[in-house]
Formats: structure tokens, C-alpha cells, sequence
């Protein structure tokens, strides 16, 4: 869902991740994402033939998809909408008639959460956070993980490349210091183009309004055209 208050990009929130979006020590080759519930429906299975390591993630300046936004421990699926034009992001789940909607945008150069609805929630203010850009974003993807290639076992099937992004802290040297994981992202990007994405994890304290902390976005297509971003009325435009 929102950042409320914090990136939730995980990509964390890094998510665009978006997911801002984000980050943690990557699990062994084919591994599945270590989230404390079972994956998504169609969820990757590792390939081995991979030889190198490929370019990391990069959100396109153009796109549009559609897909789902799956919140497992609440047993909530509901629509989900990703788009993007000329350096801006969108990403919409749900809506009025859902049990959850929310918008999440980069939207010139500043990132924004605004939940409409969400179990439990009383208070819906749209979140600004100034200083944002689809550049920081893809930087913030550079320091991705390689995990390995996979399939994603959904109709079509989809080869992509797994990447892993988080963030821990207090940032420590290797050894028996307490740490805290804050956020996590698993991104699953075509094999054959790293700005197609189909598959991100979010999970850690950017999904705070979830009992478990994780949530997953899946796309059911991708197109490299054009999309529509648009502020909400009740968000603060730019400064």
C-alpha cells in the first residue's frame, strides 16, 4: 500500500518500489523470497543456467500495466494498475468499491502516498515527500542482488531475473552487532529486458499497515507505451 510517511520502495518502497523502493543479504540461488508466508500464485521457480550477472533493474520513463495487488495474510486481491509518462509513476490498487485502494506516485520529482481505504484505518492524509525522481529510483536499483534466473509458473509462463534490495539497520561491518531489517524488496524483471517488470515483493516496516509486512504487486502485462499519471485532488501539488 502508501508509504505512509516513509518510502515504500522497496523497491523498496525502495517499491516503486515506487517503490523508492529498497533491500537485506540475498538467499541462496533459487531460493524463494523469505517473507514468513507462502508466495503468490505462479510464483518464480529457479532456473540454474545462468553464467553471468545481468544489469540490474530500470523503471522505463513509459509504460503502462495491469495485474494484481495480493495482501495473503488478509486474503485480499484486488486490481492493480502501473503506469508511467515521461518520468513519472502511478501505481493504483484496488479502489471505492474494494476493500483496499490506494495511489502511490512520483510525480515531478516528488513522491506520494495517498490510502483511501485500508482495514482498520481512520486517517487518510496524502503523504509528500519532496526530492524524489524516477533517477533516484533506478539508483537505488543499482544496488540490487542478483538472486538468479527463474520462471515465474503463471499462464504465460515468464523467465525473468530475480533481484533483491533492503535495507538494514544500523549500517555495521560483518559480525555480532543487533540489527534491524527494515525493508525488502524481491523484483522479478523479464530476462530478456530489465524494464519489464512482472513480480515485486514489498515487506518490512513500508507496509505498516499490514499485520505481517508484506505484500506483493503481480503484472499480467507490461507495455512500453505511454501511460496516465495523474495527482489526486486532496495531494499538494509540487513546490
Amino acid at each position: 500500500m502508501g508509504w505512509k510517511g516513509v518510502p515504500r520502495t522497496a523497491v523498496a518502497a525502495v517499491l516503486a518500489g515506487a517503490a523508492a523502493l529498497v533491500l537485506a543479504a540475498p538467499p541462496p540461488a533459487g531460493a524463494g523470497p523469505r517473507t514468513g508466508t507462502a508466495p503468490p500464485p505462479g510464483t518464480a521457480a529457479a532456473r540454474q543456467d545462468a553464467s553471468r550477472t545481468p544489469p540490474p533493474p530500470r523503471l522505463p520513463r513509459d509504460f503502462r500495466g495491469r495485474g494484481k495487488w495480493i495482501v495473503r495474510d488478509l486474503d485480499i486481491t484486488v486490481p492493480f494498475t502501473w503506469e508511467g509518462r515521461d518520468g513519472d509513476s502511478q501505481m493504483t490498487a484496488g479502489g471505492p468499491q474494494y476493500p483496499i485502494w490506494f495511489t502511490n506516485l512520483i510525480y515531478h520529482g516528488t513522491l506520494y502516498t495517498l490510502t483511501y481505504k485500508w482495514p482498520g484505518l481512520n486517517e487518510h492524509p496524502c503523504s509528500r515527500i519532496p526530492g524524489f525522481s524516477l533517477e533516484d529510483l533506478n539508483q537505488g536499483f543499482e544496488n540490487a542482488r542478483f538472486v538468479g534466473p527463474e520462471t515465474l509458473r503463471r499462464t504465460p509462463q515468464r523467465h525473468v531475473n530475480h533481484w533483491r534490495a533492503g535495507v538494514v539497520f544500523p549500517e555495521l561491518p560483518p559480525g555480532n552487532y543487533p540489527r534491524l531489517p527494515l525493508a525488502l524488496g524481491d523484483i522479478y524483471v523479464d530476462e530478456k529486458d530489465r524494464g519489464t517488470f512482472w513480480q515485486v515483493l514489498q515487506f518490512g516496516v513500508q507496509n505498516l499497515y499490514d499485520p505481517e509486512l508484506d505484500e506483493w504487486l503481480v503484472m499480467d502485462t507490461f507495455e512500453h507505451r505511454p501511460g496516465t499519471v495523474t495527482l489526486p485532488r486532496r495531494c499538494e501539488p509540487p513546490r
